[in-house]
C-alpha cells in the first residue's frame, strides 16, 4: 500500500462539512464505542502525555477491532497509531499532501483546543477485508497533538436502496426530464456513497440515467454482462416484462470500493421506464 494510500485519513480529517449520519442501531454502538476510546485515550494522554504514545501503538487496550487511537501533531508529524497507519510513525507526512489538502489541514488547526471533541467522514481501506469503506472520525486537539478514533459506517441496507428507488420513481413520475437530468449530474440525492440509481427506456431498451457511470448512456441495456460474462440486461428485461416491479441478484462494480461485489437491486417500471436502485454485499 503506497504512503499517499495509507494517508487518506488525514485528507478526511479535514473534510469537517458533515451531512445528517442515518445512524442505525449497529452504528450508534460504534459511534459510542469510537467516541468512549476517544474519551479513555484523551484520559490517559492528559495522565501520562506524550509518554502514552507507546500504549496508543501497540496491540491492546487502546485497540479495539477495527477501532484504534491515532495521533498527528500541528505539523503534521505521525506520532502515534495502532492501526495500519502505524508504519508512517515519526514521519512528516504533510509534505507528501498536495497542496489544497495542506492548506486545510493548516485551517483545521485554527479550531480552538477548547472546542472539545470534533467530527468528520471520509473514506479509508479497511484492514479488516481491505475494502475502501466510508469512515467516522472522532478527534480532540490538545496543545500541539491531536489524538483521533474512528470507525466504520455501515454499508447501505436494503431498506435504503429501497428507498432511494421509491424516490427515484415517484421524482421521475412528476417530472420526467428534471429527475432524468438530475440523476446524471449526480445530483437530487440520487447518489450516496454505494447507492445510485440507473434508468432504462423500455421502448428501445437503452440506458437514459446512471448515477456512476455516464459512459452507459444510450447503450442497448439488453446486451449487458456482468464482469465474468454472464447476462444481466437480459434477464432483468425478460423479468419485468412480465411484472411492474422485482428484485434480480448479480455481480457488479462497487463505485465505491472499486471492487466486483454481489450486488441486490430492486426494480420498478414508471411508465415507459425501467428504474433500479440496489446494494451491495461483501
Amino acid at each position: 500500500m503506497g504512503v499517499l494510500h495509507k494517508l487518506a485519513w488525514l485528507g478526511g480529517l479535514l473534510l469537517l462539512c458533515l451531512g445528517p449520519v442515518h445512524a442505525a442501531t449497529a452504528e450508534k454502538d460504534d459511534s459510542q464505542a469510537a467516541k468512549a476510546l476517544l474519551e479513555k485515550a484523551l484520559a490517559y494522554y492528559h495522565e501520562q502525555g506524550d509518554k502514552a504514545f507507546a500504549a496508543f501503538s501497540r496491540q491492546g487496550e487502546f485497540v479495539d477491532k477495527d477501532r484504534y487511537v491515532f495521533v498527528v501533531d500541528t505539523k503534521g508529524v505521525m506520532l502515534a497509531s495502532g492501526g495500519p497507519s502505524s508504519a508512517l510513525i515519526g514521519r512528516d507526512v504533510s509534505e507528501v499532501l498536495g497542496p489544497d489538502v495542506q492548506k486545510a489541514f493548516k485551517d483545521a488547526l485554527k479550531v480552538p483546543e477548547g472546542n472539545g471533541i470534533q467530527q468528520a467522514e471520509y473514506r479509508w481501506q479497511n484492514w479488516a477485508d481491505g475494502k475502501v469503506e466510508r469512515k467516522h472520525v472522532f478527534y480532540q486537539r490538545i496543545g500541539q497533538r491531536i489524538l483521533a478514533v474512528g470507525y466504520y459506517l455501515p454499508r447501505a441496507s436494503a431498506e435504503q436502496a429501497m428507498a432511494l428507488l421509491n424516490k427515484a420513481a415517484a421524482d421521475l413520475a412528476k417530472d420526467e426530464k428534471g429527475t432524468l437530468t438530475a440523476i446524471n449530474a449526480l445530483k437530487g440525492g440520487y447518489l450516496q456513497d454505494d447507492l445510485y440509481v440507473f434508468v432504462v427506456d423500455l421502448n428501445n431498451q437503452r440506458y437514459v440515467a446512471h448515477g456512476t457511470n455516464l459512459r452507459l448512456i444510450n447503450t442497448d441495456f439488453s446486451k449487458i454482462k456482468d464482469p465474468e460474462g454472464k447476462p444481466v440486461g437480459e434477464p432483468i428485461l425478460a423479468l419485468m416484462a412480465k411484472q411492474d416491479d422485482g428484485e434480480y441478484e448479480y455481480r457488479w462494480k462497487n463505485p465505491v470500493t472499486g471492487k466486483v461485489e454481489d450486488k441486490h437491486a430492486y426494480l420498478k417500471k414508471v411508465g415507459h421506464f425501467l428504474v433500479a436502485a440496489g446494494y451491495y454485499s461483501p
